[in-house]
């Protein structure tokens, strides 16, 4: 799980005194704790990777936003403590397929179906799955960009 490699992570930069890695990961977790609480009311809880990975790629965003604004408003100082924050964040999500492989993985599926094209809608997610041991190995805007042009 995620989460436990996080909380490794976290005794780790401790007994090795990185105090910025010990603050960027107390930070994941006190995020991955604030999304604990929101979901304790939820009729039905999502799968404890796929939620935490949500919040990591939410981090992530805010992180790539504040790099934007601080460098067009020339603080770089500030820009490199959120790069450095970004990179320990990204240390914990698991390998994104590369274009590459996105690309084989969609050609082996238009080949079993037999299609020359495939749109979202005219594959469901049963045949996705076993492409894709994990919906976050694949980038979402990749997926959907190459799926809608054919490749």
């Amino acid at each position: 799980m995620i989460r436990d490699t996080i909380k490794a992570a976290q005794i780790t930069a401790m007994k090795a005194g990185e105090k910025d890695r010990l603050a960027a990961v107390r930070l994941i977790l006190a995020k991955i704790k604030d999304r604990d609480i929101e979901l304790r009311t939820a009729s039905q809880q999502p799968d404890d990777d796929a939620m935490v990975v949500e919040v990591m790629q939410k981090m992530i965003k805010q992180r790539r936003e504040s790099i934007a604004l601080y460098e067009q408003g020339g603080r770089v100082e500030l820009a490199a403590i959120e790069a450095a924050e970004l990179a320990i964040i990204e240390d914990f999500l698991p390998a994104q397929m590369s274009d590459a492989e996105t690309s084989a993985a969609i050609e082996g599926i238009k080949a079993e179906l037999g299609a020359e094209t495939i749109t979202v809608t005219s594959v469901s997610a049963v045949e996705w799955l076993p492409v894709f041991p994990t919906p976050e190995m694949v980038q979402p805007f990749t997926a959907s960009a190459l799926s809608n042009l054919g490749l």
